[in-house]
């Protein structure tokens, strides 16, 4: 069961991201927190889970490691280790796309089971919402970001690739299914 820390960290998510939408959409951003949180509740995740699900990019996107400490100091250790294990830039100044990208890949065979799911489960919405959007507007969805259509398949090809092996099952799976469904 949820207990009031979750009602505090959909509060904390929604104050920190409320002015943000989905790369290119005119979706809150916070529809992405919330599937991701989701997901992870679905597939098993324990609540300090299911509260990084709602907070994993926080720090990337709203104030790096300061954020982090915030979330430290309220929600504890283990919600802030895997939100820091999300993030794959802690600068205004990020490195280049592909850089920053593979880094991150190289850095999942490292990281706890725990922050894994999270990780998967953040994976797994992002690629499903490139699915829906490749199948509404074809190419065109790749436009929005840094790796364009190649970089962006060979990318989400290597998260399935990663997961199949590190994290077996329905979750992975439905990555990997959404990943061929747009090329990948």
């Amino acid at each position: 069961m949820l207990t009031d820390r979750f009602n505090e960290a959909l509060t904390f998510a929604h104050d920190l991201h409320r002015s943000q939408n989905r790369k290119g959409t005119d979706i809150p951003y916070v529809s992405h927190l919330l599937s991701v949180s989701a997901l992870v509740l679905e597939h098993g995740g324990n609540e300090d889970q299911v509260i990084a699900g709602l907070l994993h990019d926080s720090a990337e996107d709203q104030g790096g490691a300061r954020t982090l400490d915030r979330i430290r100091q309220r929600f504890g250790h283990d919600v802030a280790e895997i939100v820091s294990d999300c993030t794959n830039s802690w600068t205004g100044d990020k490195p280049a796309w592909r850089e920053r990208k593979e880094s991150f890949l190289a850095s999942l065979p490292g990281k706890p089971r725990s922050s894994l799911m999270v990780c998967l489960a953040d994976k797994t919405h992002n690629a499903e919402s490139i699915l829906w959007d490749y199948r509404d507007i074809g190419e065109k969805a790749f436009d929005r970001f840094a790796g364009k259509a190649d970089g962006t398949r060979w990318y989400y090809r290597s998260l399935a690739d990663l997961f199949e092996k590190a994290m077996p099952g329905r979750l992975s799976n439905r990555l990997s299914l959404a990943v061929k469904g747009f090329g990948g």
